[in-house]
């Protein structure tokens, strides 16, 4: 039952409106279908059952009594069936369960009837189904009820009705394909907005256009003209967010540098006592230089980046500076591979954990991925070094803890790659990896 929700959950707007509308015909025409005919039935039925009363008044009128207490016509009807045997149209009068006098139609025959519960059928002298009226009166010249039985032949009706049944189906499986083709070209025709939306955000991710137009109804304007706003927020603040960033990072540089320089003048003891609050500011302002490189994209939904080129890239480059440690990196990573991440903020997390792994591994960095469904892939970065604690995983992610002080750094990269893979909507974790060394595993969404 979830999976039928769920795949009904996935369907586009214009499956629903048309499934929808399909059962809704399928319902409707299958209604008119059974009813019509049920309907039609029954009005037939009584139309012969008004001929028939015709004739039973006319009955009614010719029928008497002779002085010997016979029961006779006076004359014979006017519909000459009724002295054609076996022509379907049949009369009888009887007076307590005694048949006095039939049609000569009957050929000599009475009326056969069959009884399933409490209905029951009258039958002709050919033993076929009859429409039958009855009424009960007193006739000309007499004194005793007598009840007269007039009987048609169902079959020409029920052929009616089956002729006009097939005409009706016709006209309903009609009726059916035109309400539907005219309700998918309503459908198509009320959300060709939507396609035109769908094509502007295609363009959006291309990096084509930085907003979407105004040219839409009334119900998705209002849509359009938040999702503008929202685009147009974002550059703002991620325009003045790297311009601040930038702006006091390097307006601290040059006093810091000379404060260095200062304290390095002074004697051992008070270097040691002011250069630690000196490397505290520039931790921050290399914490916060790394902030500000979490570019994003100016056009958030274009970003698209390989991680497979980038980890060639970043190795090259750590080769050369890690070249008197011979560190082989194996990338396993596909290269039709693209993740939604800006390049450079691609490069600033692979290049942490690289740097990571170069610094720490004996001899070989794995790099391999694994997909987590349509739209999500991890990579993840092993070495065959010690590791680090179990114990200490969690706490490595906040911001300047180092486990080893004597390895140069700031300890700020694996809490810079956590923020910026959040920022992407991702996550890093830390395990044991097979090789016994650290395994970083850094989730992003695929470009689509």
């Amino acid at each position: 039952m979830r999976s039928r929700v769920s795949y009904i959950g996935k369907l586009s707007l214009k499956s629903r409106l048309l499934l929808a509308t399909v059962v809704w015909l399928t319902v409707m025409v299958t209604i008119a279908g059974i009813g019509i005919p049920f309907l039609m039935h029954d009005y037939l039925v009584d139309n012969t059952k008004e001929r028939l009363q015709l004739s039973m008044n006319e009955l009614a009128t010719e029928l008497r009594t002779n002085p010997e207490g016979e029961l006779t016509l006076s004359k014979p009807l006017s519909d000459p069936r009724f002295g054609q045997p076996f022509s379907g149209l049949y009369w009888s009068a009887s007076s307590d369960g005694k048949v006095l006098l039939r049609s000569l139609s009957l050929a000599g025959k009475d009326f056969f009837i069959k009884e399933q519960g409490p209905l029951k059928d009258t039958h002709g002298a050919r033993k076929e189904a009859l429409i039958t009226i009855e009424q009960s009166f007193v006739p000309e010249g007499g004194n005793k009820l007598v009840t007269i039985t007039i009987g048609i032949d169902d079959d020409p009706t029920e052929d009616v009705l089956q002729s006009l049944t097939s005409k009706l189906w016709v006209i309903l499986v009609m009726l059916f394909i035109g309400v539907l083709v005219l309700l998918g070209l309503q459908v198509a025709w009320s959300l060709l907005p939507l396609n035109d939306m769908q094509r502007e955000l295609v363009a959006l991710k291309e990096g084509k256009q930085d907003s979407l137009s105004t040219n839409y109804p009334q119900e998705v304007s209002p849509l359009v003209s938040d999702l503008n706003a929202v685009l147009f927020h974002y550059h703002e603040l991620l325009s003045r967010a790297r311009n601040h960033a930038g702006n006091l990072s390097h307006a601290l540089k040059t006093p810091l540098s000379v404060l260095k320089n200062d304290i390095m003048t002074l004697d051992e003891s008070a270097q040691k006592m002011l250069m630690p609050s000196v490397q505290q500011i520039q931790t921050q302002i290399d914490y916060h230089l790394g902030r500000s490189r979490v570019a994003g994209s100016m056009n958030i939904l274009a970003v698209k980046a390989n991680p497979c080129e980038r980890v060639d890239a970043i190795t090259m480059a750590f080769d050369k500076i890690y070249a008197s440690r011979t560190v082989i990196v194996v990338n396993e990573l596909d290269d039709d591979i693209f993740v939604a991440v800006e390049q450079a903020d691609l490069d600033e997390m692979l290049g942490n954990l690289l740097e990571n792994a170069y610094k720490w591994a004996k001899g070989l960095v794995r790099v391999y991925s694994q997909s987590k469904g349509d739209s999500v892939i991890s990579i993840s970065i092993e070495d065959d070094g010690n590791g680090i604690p179990d114990t200490e995983m969690t706490n490595v992610l906040e911001r300047s803890v180092r486990l080893d002080e004597s390895t140069p750094g700031t300890g700020l990269g694996l809490n810079i790659v956590n923020e910026i893979a959040h920022s992407y909507r991702g996550d890093l974790t830390l395990s044991r990896g097979s090789m016994g060394g650290l395994k970083a595993t850094l989730t992003v969404n695929l470009a689509r």
